[in-house]
């Protein structure tokens, strides 16, 4: 497994993709919620499995933090730390960074992997694409 900071228009495709496997069709968000107007303004992750690409991420950066956004995984990865190894590459990238905070939306399913990377919960429960979501951030 390797995590690549997208630098090349085909591996900014191949992390839309995945996306869009899990997002999209797995998950049922339409499509105008998930490609935003902050694709061009963020930095892009691609998880491979030698030629597979298994995993995303973006982060964008907001004043003194980072938001961790679109992290997704295909179904048959899961549970086998490469979500851990996405996040510890996007987690390397922001501390390269100015930022001194990291801030994320976790799916309310995802809270306890995103827990166990030492993000803390910090909204209640609301609603985005019509899943449940809480707010989450980490200080680095």
């Amino acid at each position: 497994m390797e995590v690549v900071v997208a630098s090349s228009d085909s591996q900014k495709q191949d992390a839309l993709k995945v996306r869009s496997k899990v997002f999209i069709d797995e998950q049922n968000v339409p499509e105008e919620e998930e490609i935003d107007q902050y694709e061009n303004d963020c930095t892009h992750f691609v998880v491979y499995d030698g030629e597979k690409t298994i995993g995303a991420g973006r982060l964008r950066f907001v004043e003194d933090y980072a938001k961790v956004e679109r992290v997704c995984i295909l179904k048959e990865y899961r549970g086998s730390g490469v979500g851990k190894l996405l996040m510890q590459k996007m987690e390397t990238v922001s501390s390269e960074s100015s930022v001194n905070q990291l801030v994320l939306h976790a799916q309310t399913q995802a809270e306890q992997f995103y827990s166990k990377l030492g993000y803390e919960t910090y909204s209640d429960v609301f609603m985005d694409a019509g899943i449940p979501h809480v707010a989450m951030k980490k200080s680095v």
